[in-house]
This record gives C-alpha cells, sequence and structure tokens, in this order.
C-alpha cells in the first residue's frame, strides 16, 4: 500500500493525502475496475507518441492538426508546453498550427536551447509559406529570453515575430497590477474602436 502511495504522489499536484484517499479509493473498487484502470493508463503510454511536426501528442506520426487541411499553414503558435496549446486550442479562436518548444530557457536550472525543440521551430520557420510565429510564452524572465533567442535564429524576411498582448486582465484593478505589466499596457495601446 505504501508503495502505491508513494507512486500517485509522485504525480504532479497530488500530496501525500491525495495519494492516500487514491489508494484507499481503488481498495474498495472491484478488481475488474482496477485492472481497467491500469489497462487504460498502459495503453495511453504505449499508444501516444509525439508528432513529428509539432511535438504534440498523437496516436499517429502527424497530429490530427498538423494534419488538418483546413488549418492556416502560414501561422504558428509557439508555446511552452501541451497544456498550453490545450488551453489555446479551447478557446476555439486560433487555426493555425503549433510548435510545442517543452519548456524556456532556464540556465539557473540546466535549460538551454539544446534541450528544447527550438531546432525543429528553426527548420520549420524556413518554409517560405511561414509568415508568422505567434509567441504565446509566459510573460516571466525565462519566456522573453526564449523569445528573445528565437527572434536572433530567425533571420528570414517577411516572417513576422509577435507576442500576446500583455497588459491588465478584464476586471482587474490598476491598483494591483505589477509596474511591468502596466507599463507595456501603455505603450501596448490601441485606438478605442480597435480593442
Amino acid at each position: 500500500m505504501e508503495d502505491a502511495v508513494m507512486a500517485f504522489a509522485g504525480l504532479p499536484g497530488i500530496g501525500q493525502k491525495t495519494a492516500l484517499r487514491l489508494v484507499l479509493h481503488l481498495l474498495q473498487t472491484s478488481p475488474e475496475e482496477v485492472t481497467s484502470f491500469t489497462q487504460a493508463i498502459t495503453q495511453m503510454k504505449e499508444g501516444l507518441k509525439h508528432c513529428k511536426i509539432c511535438h504534440n501528442i498523437s496516436d499517429q506520426d502527424i497530429c490530427s492538426i498538423c494534419s488538418n487541411p483546413r488549418r492556416d499553414k502560414q501561422l504558428i503558435c509557439v508555446v511552452e508546453s501541451l497544456r498550453d496549446l490545450m488551453v489555446i486550442e479551447n478557446t476555439g479562436t486560433f487555426n493555425g498550427l503549433y510548435h510545442i518548444l517543452g519548456g524556456v530557457i532556464n540556465p539557473i536550472e540546466g535549460i538551454g536551447p539544446e534541450q528544447l525543440n527550438i531546432a525543429s521551430l528553426l527548420e520549420r520557420s524556413k518554409d517560405e509559406k511561414v509568415r508568422e510565429l505567434i509567441m504565446a510564452i509566459s510573460p516571466t524572465i525565462e519566456g522573453d529570453t526564449t523569445i528573445y533567442y528565437i527572434a536572433q535564429q530567425l533571420k528570414r524576411p517577411n516572417l513576422q515575430i509577435s507576442t500576446l498582448a500583455r497588459g491588465i486582465s478584464f476586471g482587474g484593478e490598476l491598483e494591483y497590477a505589477d509596474e511591468i505589466t502596466l507599463s507595456r499596457s501603455i505603450q501596448a495601446r490601441r485606438p478605442y474602436g480597435q480593442v
């Protein structure tokens, strides 16, 4: 039982108490349900792979987004993780392609460009059909460093590099905004009718 608790506690966001509750729940379920649960996890792990183009997860070599002919192949949204891709995809407002970096450059943690999926992004960006890279990277020092590094590597004419708009969140109070966010909001202001 201790081994099972430790296994669950090793998952992100699961503490010892939650892990114990999950183990106790599994102990009360039928052997068939437990077998079904473990088979589902095994099948997921064995059946899924990373897309050869964007590094999304898929049961095929090329994911359903990259293989969809209705997607705009001129736009690539660059994200840190699969979770970021899922959040953007759930908005239903982006119809281009994606590229998952697998993190951001962080020298303190020993993460350099070589540990990320930057080389494959640079290779994809050589395609003249690609006209814009949207850098949907977290607005942190590491995120900005990653964007800067990628932008410096891309010197192709007619390739636009853009970032997500950054500013005061809807419903937010100005007095609680940090100085950098407020400064960027003022600098990136737009005429009222274009908001």
